[in-house]
């Protein structure tokens, strides 16, 4: 029964973290978009905090390195993946969204490489990560003649949403800091949360008081908050103890078809051929660039005897 509860409990996570970018879609139409993603993380982060304070002995954060993990998680993790992915996603479908971001897996890798001379990918990982770019590329369509479209712009921001992630990734692995997975992130919600207020104010974004008579404002707020954030990362915890960053990171690539799905079903939006392409290219590239990782990850699963 457990390899069943895993794959209905990896689905199920999928789809909430895909059906979030239609949320995000949905809620857009009545909030700025910094505001957004901070009144999100405004929820989330306590709801968090209140699970990491009844789950785990340390709750908070005691010694530098561990508030340093937590500044980099507030930093790159929540604020500048959520402001780059809530503005690019006002001028794209959360198909697109969903797929650009699946990219992150990709960049992470070569992420790691990077700040690890040593450990270089090799030509084939390099012609995977190319290949990965090449899809946002088929994505974007730019125009060389006018590379300042909206379309293009957006999905560039949403680029920068899935390196930003990427980067993060890394960074939180390099620091010497061992704290919990849950009071880590209830404190960069909760730190994340500040910095897009302060991005929000910056910008001046316009806010009217009457978007709390609209249901479909307080319920995308709601649904990104509590299911996508606090429920969807508990369900990230739960399996990636059990499966591994591996198997993990293939959810990334089922969410754009419940986004894609319900973004049909509930925003009539339409994905078009050059997307999906865009989709197999980021796929290929994945696969390419986590060729050694899925290897030993499915040999090892060969070797599983079978759970019943």
């Amino acid at each position: 029964m457990s390899r069943y509860r895993n794959f209905g409990l990896f689905l199920a996570l999928a789809a909430i973290w895909g059906s979030a970018f239609v949320a995000i879609s949905a809620g857009l139409e009545y909030l700025p978009p910094v505001l957004f993603a901070a009144l999100r993380y405004d929820i989330a982060g306590l709801v968090m905090l209140a699970y990491a304070a009844y789950a785990v002995d340390d709750w908070y954060p005691r010694r530098r390195g561990e508030w340093g993990l937590v500044a980099v998680g507030a930093t790159l993790l929540i604020a500048a993946y959520h402001v780059f992915l809530f503005v690019g996603q006002q001028n794209t479908t959360a198909a697109a969204a969903a797929i650009v971001v699946s990219l992150s897996p990709v960049l992470t890798t070569g992420f790691a490489r990077v700040l690890v001379p040593a450990d270089a990918l090799s030509p084939l990982g390099v012609g995977g990560l190319l290949v990965g770019l090449v899809g946002v590329g088929v994505i974007a369509q730019p125009d060389p003649s006018n590379l300042l479209t909206a379309d293009v712009i957006a999905t560039f921001l949403v680029f920068c949403a899935a390196a930003a992630f990427a980067l993060g990734s890394v960074l939180t692995r390099r620091i010497d800091a061992s704290l919990p997975i849950e009071t880590m992130e209830a404190w960069s919600m909760l730190g994340g949360a500040v910095l897009m207020h302060g991005v929000s104010l910056a910008l001046r974004e316009p806010f009217e008081p009457s978007v709390w008579t609209h249901p479909e404002a307080i319920g995308a707020l709601g649904y990104l908050a509590l299911v996508a954030s606090a429920l969807g990362f508990l369900l990230y915890f739960d399996l990636l103890e059990r499966l591994g960053a591996v198997e993990i990171n293939m959810v990334s690539y089922v969410a754009p078809v419940f986004a894609a799905l319900i973004g049909w079903l509930y925003l009539g939006e339409v994905i078009d051929v050059t997307t999906a392409v865009g989709f197999g290219f980021i796929a290929v590239g994945f696969v390419l660039v986590k060729r050694d990782a899925l290897r030993k990850e499915f040999s090892h699963l060969r070797r599983r005897p079978s759970e019943e």
